[in-house]
């Protein structure tokens, strides 16, 4: 055993009798803890961390294409070993199988990604002067640590460990505490397919420790992917520390409807966009604005597809709604909810906690939501949506950009100019157009507001950790004298 890992107990136990080691897995769909893991001791942090620099050291000057072969055989291993990473994703998070089956696709789609386009990416970059010479060369800068969240345990962490083991950066992973198994699974994919240890560690740390790491010298970035309130708490901590952050907090994705041919479709998207892993996604469809001539049909459509949802075991492919990730998550969301239902709200469908054991809340519809109402600014992460009607796009516009998020939107119109000039419109990171909003190895990924800063994915996510260097070179006969700045 290493530094950052130590013997789980292997009795299983109830989550009532569960003690005070709180990276473990508990099954939300039984309830039963099924593993735990110690902390890494506080006084081995700094060693961790200095066997991480040790390890950047060398990795940095092996050729980037080492590197990328090294991080695509990982993405190969992924796929390789798809069924036993679903099943834990499945067991630790409640991820209906189907659905955990495809996050191990797309998490290894993003490592291929960056295997084959890293490369391309990172080379100089000449800038025409008129004498001499300047080239950008893109160097790693060192190790960084990745808080990321147990709501996408696979695709969070790839997507930032892809790009920046390519980069030739060390990444010390401070995983969810509710995924342990799958941390601990990722570590294992990257060392057998070649990346050498240190380069990249799981950490089973401390919530005080996260400071100890942020602080110390050698650690150049910090990036999460979580709460408002871890967010505020890493920036405040990178910038006292002079450190690069990068971060994806929350969302209350708007998902406007202007008009439609196919009343259907847009039905169905909006209930995917809404449902996807149980409504626990950062750019879930939470906001349904819809214009009032197609309101009342469209709620009518929702209705009727929510109302096909079911609780039942992720693990088995013919369950429709999985649990929660957890009971204290199905009670949060069901708090909110009441709240909304105590304050005038309406329940279309849904609403309750199903008489049915697990973390289950019912797929839920609301309506005549108003400002005083949680729901109306706060983000629902779970299996409910609110439905607002509007008159028209100006309308529209107004009660998508009245959030504190700005992360992802979607717009749906079957006149693609009236859909571009209201996307142009729409303060967020990401708008699509006639899809629920997605994700793909390809295509930036961020927000504005509190929804965060910086970018993840595509060529941009390369960058974001890179010391983007310049190199001036004049004639010595001829050298400039330097410029004040």
């Amino acid at each position: 055993m290493t530094a950052t890992q130590n013997p789980p107990t292997d009795h299983p136990k109830t989550a009532s009798d569960a003690g005070a080691r709180p990276y473990r897995t508990v099954n939300p769909y039984t309830g039963e803890v099924e593993k735990e893991f110690d902390f890494l001791p506080t006084d081995a942090v700094d060693g961790v961390v200095e066997k991480a620099h040790a390890a950047f050291l060398e990795w940095r000057r092996r050729p980037v294409e080492e590197r990328a072969q090294i991080v695509g055989r990982a993405g190969e291993l992924m796929l390789e070993r798809k069924d036993e990473f679903a099943a834990l994703v499945t067991r630790e998070m409640g991820k209906r199988i189907q659905e955990a089956a495809g996050e191990v696709m797309l998490a290894a789609s993003i490592l291929d990604y960056y295997a084959k386009n890293g490369p391309r990416f990172l080379e100089p970059r000449r800038i025409e002067v008129m004498q001499g010479e300047a080239v950008v060369e893109n160097e790693p800068v060192g190790v960084l640590l990745a808080i990321e969240p147990w709501n996408y345990p696979l695709y969070q962490v790839v997507r930032v460990a892809g790009p920046n083991l390519v980069l030739g950066n060390a990444i010390l992973l401070k995983h969810a505490e509710l995924n342990p198994q799958t941390a601990l699974a990722i570590e294992k994919c990257f060392l057998d397919a070649g990346v050498p240890e240190g380069v990249y560690t799981n950490v089973f740390l401390r919530i005080p420790d996260v400071e100890q790491v942020i602080a110390h010298r050698l650690v150049q970035g910090v990036t999460l992917t979580g709460s408002e309130r871890a967010g505020s708490s890493v920036a405040s901590l990178a910038g006292r520390y002079l450190k690069k952050s990068v971060l994806e907090l929350g969302g209350s994705d708007p998902f406007i409807v202007l008009d439609t041919e196919d009343l259907g479709r847009t039905v169905k998207a909006a209930t995917m966009g809404r449902m996807q892993n149980s409504g626990q996604a950062c750019i879930a469809a939470k906001r349904l604005i819809v214009t009032e001539d197609i309101y009342e049909p469209f709620v009518e459509g929702l209705k009727q597809a929510f109302s096909t949802f079911s609780p039942g075991d992720p693990s088995d492919p013919s369950t429709s709604l999985a649990p929660l990730s957890s009971e204290q998550a199905a009670k949060d969301l069901h708090a909110q909810i009441q709240d909304a239902v105590d304050k005038g709200a309406t329940v279309v469908t849904g609403g309750g906690r199903p008489d049915h054991a697990g973390a289950f809340v019912e797929a839920t519809i609301l309506t005549d939501v108003t400002p005083e109402m949680r729901a109306y600014s706060e983000e629902l992460f779970g299996p409910a949506a609110v439905v607002y009607k509007v008159a028209d796009e100006d309308e529209a516009i107004e009660l998508a950009n009245n959030s504190e998020f700005g992360l992802g939107a979607a717009v749906f119109s079957s006149d693609l100019d009236r859909a571009r000039s209201v996307a142009d419109r729409i303060e967020a990171g990401m708008v699509w157009v006639n899809s629920p909003t997605g994700s793909s190895a390809e295509l930036p990924f961020g927000g504005v507001k509190r929804s965060g800063y910086g970018r993840e994915l595509s060529e941009l996510g390369m960058f974001e950790f890179a010391n983007r260097k310049l190199t001036r070179v004049l004639p010595a006969k001829k050298a400039a004298k330097p410029q004040a700045g």
